[in-house]
């Protein structure tokens, strides 16, 4: 039987960016601290951090609109910023804030961002009903901006990102704002274009969102890797199994029946968090404290975030 073709290994894959030891200081604070990563063809990859860890910078350094003080950063296997022009021309963006200009229609700002990549209107025309239908958009066509709900712009930014076809999508926290409607179908959208073998790499504040899109994530706090696997592996790696939140009266007995029973346990505000491997021996003896409001769940991406960025707001 004659052997059959070996796949490529995922390191042999081209990245389609790739950042190796980057540095970024503005003044005395260092911003990015020797960050690397890589992102293959058709994968979400996600970045999630505290407000301050460095995202939006990364961002911008990825497309050549912040300059590394060292370090390496190849977009498209251009090296950035001094191929980024040339590089983003297969890129897309979708930026934390809308960009898109008041004075045009919902179509018109298709095919003006359009001509920013060169494409003429006749290329553009033919794909303006695909677009507006990919943002559920299409009876919006003639519409002014002022007109669309906040979700209907956010939706409108990310079709404006597909207009030159990319094959890497930066979205930065692309559905900060809106209802979980608005926020669903953005969803079903972004995992419609990685099944599509599109890549995307996106930041985002929202756990569950990262976790439902994402292949890998990393972690970044204070401009450093601090972990990075796929949502899964963080979840076993980083937490216990099962988390027993607590709040209401008994907190304070109810610290001291849990100790022993539990791996670890974190007091913050008015609110107890307890993780464990097994939930029902800590479960049982908190029956004794019938006062407590008791939520049981498995670990999610949240605790892991929380483990390893601390609970403490940012600002």
């Amino acid at each position: 039987m004659p052997d059959l073709p070996s796949s490529p290994s995922p390191d042999s894959v081209p990245a389609l960016l790739q950042l190796d030891a980057v540095h970024k200081r503005y003044g005395q604070l260092q911003v990015v601290d020797g960050l690397s990563l890589r992102l293959k063809p058709g994968e979400c990859y996600g970045i999630i951090g505290p407000n301050g860890a460095g995202k939006t910078t990364t961002i911008q350094l990825c497309l050549g609109l912040a300059k590394p003080d060292s370090g390496r950063i190849l977009l498209m296997g251009e090296p950035v910023p001094d191929s980024a022009r040339h590089a983003r021309l297969r890129v897309g963006v979708v930026t934390q804030f809308d960009s898109l200009d008041p004075d045009f229609t919902v179509e018109e700002n298709l095919m003006v961002f359009g001509r920013y990549f060169g494409l003429r209107d006749g290329e553009l025309r033919p794909r303006l009903p695909q677009l507006l239908a990919f943002a559920a958009l299409e009876s919006k066509a003639k519409a002014r901006i002022s007109e669309l709900s906040g979700g209907m712009r956010r939706r409108l930014s990310l079709a404006r990102a597909l207009v030159n076809d990319p094959d890497l999508i930066f979205l930065d926290e692309p559905t900060t704002g809106l209802d979980p409607q608005a926020r669903h179908l953005i969803w079903e959208r972004l995992k419609v274009l990685t099944a599509q073998g599109k890549s995307l790499l996106l930041t985002t504040h929202f756990m569950d969102e990262a976790e439902r899109l994402c292949h890998r994530i990393l972690v970044l706090d204070h401009g450093r890797r601090i972990a990075e696997d796929t949502p899964r592996a963080l979840i076993a790696e980083q937490v216990e199994a099962e988390v027993i939140e607590l709040d209401g009266e008994g907190l304070d007995a109810a610290e001291q029946i849990l100790r022993p029973l539990v791996q670890r346990l974190e007091r913050s505000g008015d609110g107890l968090f307890a993780y464990t491997r097994h939930g029902a021996p800590a479960l049982h003896a908190l029956e004794a404290l019938p006062g407590l409001r008791v939520i049981h769940r498995r670990a999610n991406l949240e605790d892991v975030f929380l483990k390893l960025t601390g609970r403490q707001l940012r600002d």
